[in-house]
């Protein structure tokens, strides 16, 4: 059995001073935050976080890294970061509402994880990675020498202590607050015995990457040129956490010349196909449907809403482009990328594009404006199904899952040694 005892570890985080105003300094991660996002941010204050993952050099010529390295340097110097006496545990409750409007709490807790490939089986990955953001991350970490953002993680906690114990945690005042995006924060700092407590808990078992695959291999690729820089930052949750949400990634087809007729007719070998009333709970319909079977909605113009669930006896044998393993040929958004969304793209022209969403009102106000042709909505892929994925040594298709919400940057930093 593969040793886990040394996978997670507190550490000496960097964390600005200023913890009463901790909201208008953190961000959400650097790969969601789009360009108008990005200007928001950095208005809000001098010195939030975006201002480093996201740099941007006053001169065009100049080098964005380096930049973002001069700015962390300032901020110490002048005290806006300071570095924590003695090694902890960050633990970070999120209160957040579901696009259903039902709120939940998730907590978790930053640690520093060992940095190592793959092949030790003790970090699992399920998304396949580009060397296009990696590059950009890598150059980042070496002018900066510094974590500046954490990847988020499943821990199975196979008896619930690790639940049990981040809970436990939170029965304490916090020692700061904040708000981002709607999302309330409460964070707590443990050291000691039970931040030491916490993190062998977590290690008992191989964690799983929920998000930041591309950090995660670009902290193993910077620990081979650094051997001072063994451990990243990484924000923990049990897959036991009531709180623990994810959310269907909702495809949008943009293109014209769609044919929902010609459509139908291919569909009814695979689906047992319906109609939806648009006064309908349209999400509450889909999460029926797909009760023990692969299920979404195609939203077409003109307040057209179809239904389709995967036959019985559907030949999914004949479609290899499923995946290459029981394990993911079981999603539905590889089914329906598959079987609908490639269909959607055939029958569009000129160039057809997908772009994604968690939000299905979203998708349906995109059809409804004509920003997109046709919108088809999913059902959340299951955790267990992420982790099955991952056992399995496989991927998932593109945009499979959307964990909510995302983990802020700018809580706790990790300089390396």
């Amino acid at each position: 059995m593969t040793n886990q005892a040394d996978l997670l570890a507190p550490f000496r985080g960097e964390r600005y001073a200023a913890r009463d105003r901790l909201g208008a300094l953190i961000a959400p991660p650097y790969d969601v935050i789009s360009p108008d996002e990005r200007a928001r941010l950095a208005a809000r204050d001098p010195h939030n976080i975006v201002h480093v993952i996201l740099p941007q050099a006053a001169e065009p010529a100049s080098d964005p890294y380096t930049h973002a390295a001069a700015l962390l340097a300032n901020w110490r110097a002048s005290g806006v970061l300071a570095r924590d006496a003695e090694p902890a545990v960050y633990v970070v409750a999120q209160e957040f509402a579901l696009p259903t409007g039902e709120r939940r709490e998730r907590i978790g807790m930053f640690a520093a994880l060992k940095a190592e490939p793959y092949e030790t089986g003790r970090v699992k990955p399920h998304e396949k990675t580009h060397a296009g953001p990696k590059a950009d991350r890598l150059a980042l970490l070496r002018a900066t020498h510094t974590f500046l953002e954490s990847i988020f993680v499943l821990a199975p906690d196979r008896g619930g202590e690790l639940a049990q114990g981040l809970t436990a945690v939170t029965k304490r005042p916090p020692g700061a607050r904040a708000e981002l995006d709607g999302v309330r924060l409460r964070l707590w700092v443990v050291t000691g015995d039970d931040a030491s407590r916490l993190t062998g808990v977590a290690s008992r078992s191989p964690v799983y990457i929920a998000d930041g695959h591309h950090r995660y291999e670009t902290a193993v690729a910077y620990a081979r040129e650094n051997s001072a820089a063994g451990r990243l930052v990484t924000f923990i949750v049990s897959v036991r956490d009531p709180g623990l949400s994810v959310l269907g990634t909702h495809r949008l087809i943009h293109g014209v010349g769609v044919d929902p007729g010609k459509l139908l007719e291919q569909w009814r070998r695979w689906f047992e196909v319906g109609r939806v009333a648009p006064c309908a709970d349209r999400m509450e319909r889909l999460e029926q449907l797909g009760q023990g079977r692969t299920a979404c909605l195609v939203a077409f113009p003109g307040d057209y809403h179809i239904s389709l669930a995967l036959k019985a006896d559907a030949p999914l044998d004949e479609i290899p482009e499923l995946g290459r393993t029981p394990a993911v040929r079981a999603l539905d958004v590889a089914r329906v990328d598959a079987l609908v969304v490639q269909a959607l793209l055939r029958s569009a022209s000129p160039t057809p594009t997908v772009t994604y969403t968690p939000d299905p009102r979203a998708a349906f106000d995109a059809v409804r404006k004509g920003s997109a042709a046709a919108a088809v909505l999913v059902n959340p892929t299951k955790i267990e199904q992420v982790i099955a994925v991952a056992d399995a040594a496989d991927v998932m298709p593109q945009k499979s899952t959307f964990f909510a919400p995302k983990v802020p940057s700018g809580i706790v930093l990790l300089a390396a040694e």
